[in-house]
């Protein structure tokens, strides 16, 4: 019997998986040594324009954010509305609760395991509910980066943070969540198991750094 995730003779679909599996591990070994905000590149002081500008770049600066985010177009959300919503307000609660709690033990860590969360959910083991603390994880460890910061910069941090991950949910749930679609049940499954593969490396190297 053919294994599920075996090309046919002839087709490009195991080094397109292939691929794809060593791009999504090598930026899970990678990642952990990035910075992931915008005044960490720039040095700049905080204040409302410096702020906002960091809010917009902190999801894409972070890999695991980006990647995560983006890997919910494969997981078959419907009625994008009400998940856009509800994903953005759990992002926010996560990260008021950093702002307000602080240093959470191995909180990197579980930020990694979520991409093996979005896999497993992918290969219907886990339910779609799970995405709703995940997300708010990434926003408690998004909030990390301006502890201490005032309000107004602060504030306007937040803006920043709720329009980038809203674009990007936005383009998951359409654009990506469209060329998923059309993607063979052999591909889909060798992205599946590249996140679930790219998590368990970040976890790794989140525990051992």
């Amino acid at each position: 019997m053919t294994h599920f995730l075996s090309p046919r003779p002839g087709s490009w679909r195991l080094p397109f998986g292939a691929g794809l599996s060593a791009l999504l591990v090598t930026l899970a070994v990678a990642a952990p040594a990035l910075a992931h905000h915008l005044m960490d590149l720039t040095r700049m002081a905080p204040s409302p324009l410096t702020g906002f500008l960091s809010g917009l770049a902190h999801p894409i600066l972070g890999p695991d954010h980006l990647l995560f985010l983006c890997a919910l177009s494969l997981v078959g959300l419907r009625q994008r509305a009400p998940w856009l919503m509800a994903l953005l307000a759990s992002a926010l609660a996560g990260s008021v609760a950093g702002l307000l709690l602080p240093g959470l033990p191995l909180a990197e860590a579980a930020v990694a395991l979520t991409l093996v969360l979005v896999g497993l959910i992918w290969f219907q083991r886990w339910p779609k509910g799970l995405l709703l603390p995940a997300i708010a994880l990434h926003g408690y460890v998004l909030s990390a980066a301006v502890i201490g910061w005032s309000q107004g910069p602060l504030a306007f941090y937040g803006l920043g943070l709720l329009l980038s991950q809203g674009t990007l949910l936005l383009l998951a749930f359409t654009l990506l969540r469209s060329l998923a679609d059309r993607l063979s049940p052999q591909r889909r499954a060798f992205i599946g198991a590249a996140l679930v593969g790219c998590g368990a490396a970040w976890t790794w190297s989140a525990l051992v750094s």
